[in-house]
């Protein structure tokens, strides 16, 4: 009824702790876009179908797995290796809540973990993803942003009120900026995807354009419009960590750099 997706490069620190939080009747396929680490052996000690695929982006890798990895289950669960799914969110899919009529994509919440720490303010809740999908009926395409993804605008959407936890930063600082240097570039031009479902916050995104306003807006909206400072610590470096990040955008965007 259900199969477990799993997008790795270099995820032996968080795969472990995500696999053993996957009850172990239903399959789980990896598709790994070129680890360097134990990613792959930890994958094949649990058992899972683990298939390559060099990153030609979160959109195509997902329906990459869709089409070219002999899932036949009619669901797919899409969980990163930085994410755990609660027991609870398996038991309302068991019930046969998930195989009614009337979806086929599952908007799911997250609740965001920085150093093992829940934000329980900060992030601005909810935080959708899609990422229970029908396998015959839905695929992805990238979102506004360039790096994301979306899924088609003739899709079904319900919405989970049970959410997963995204383990996303560990303390990492450089990786993660190296990281968010490249997307920042991909989100110089946003530029919605005709045909794509866009959330509110995609839409308010798009609306507002590219301009230094959005920097101050940003640390406003993280540590004092949501409550970001009742977080402590946490909170702070959490609206600093994106603040960073809308910077690199404005500051990219006026030196006319693009992602290639």
């Amino acid at each position: 009824m259900l199969t477990i997706v799993i997008l790795t490069k270099n995820e032996q620190v968080n795969l472990p702790g995500c696999l053993a939080a996957i009850p172990e009747r239903y399959p789980i396929v990896i598709v790994d876009s070129g680890s360097t680490d134990n990613t792959v052996a930890i994958a094949n000690s649990r058992g899972c179908r683990v298939y390559t695929n060099p990153w030609p982006g979160f959109a195509e890798q997902r329906n990459f797995a869709i089409k070219q990895c002999d899932i036949n289950t009619p669901w797919i669960l899409f969980v990163d290796a930085d994410e755990i799914y609660p027991q609870s969110f398996y038991d309302w899919f068991e019930s046969g809540m998930a195989v009614a009529d009337s979806f086929d994509v599952l908007m799911v919440p997250s609740i965001l973990y920085l150093r093992g720490k829940r934000l329980s303010h900060a992030p601005g809740y909810p935080i959708y993803h899609p990422r229970l999908v029908r396998r015959e009926t839905v695929s992805f395409v990238r979102n506004h942003t360039g790096h994301g993804e979306a899924v088609i605008n003739t899709c079904r959407i319900g919405y989970s009120a049970i959410p997963y936890e995204h383990y996303f930063y560990h303390g990492e600082i450089i990786e993660w900026m190296h990281k968010h240097v490249d997307k920042a570039a991909q989100e110089v031009q946003l530029q919605p995807t005709t045909g794509a479902v866009m959330t509110t916050r995609g839409r308010l995104s798009v609306l507002l354009g590219r301009s230094w306003v959005r920097v101050i807006a940003r640390f406003l909206y993280h540590f004092v419009f949501r409550g970001g400072f009742l977080d402590g610590a946490a909170g702070l470096e959490f609206a600093l960590m994106f603040t960073w990040y809308e910077a690199t955008i404005y500051l990219q965007a006026k030196a006319g750099i693009q992602a290639r």
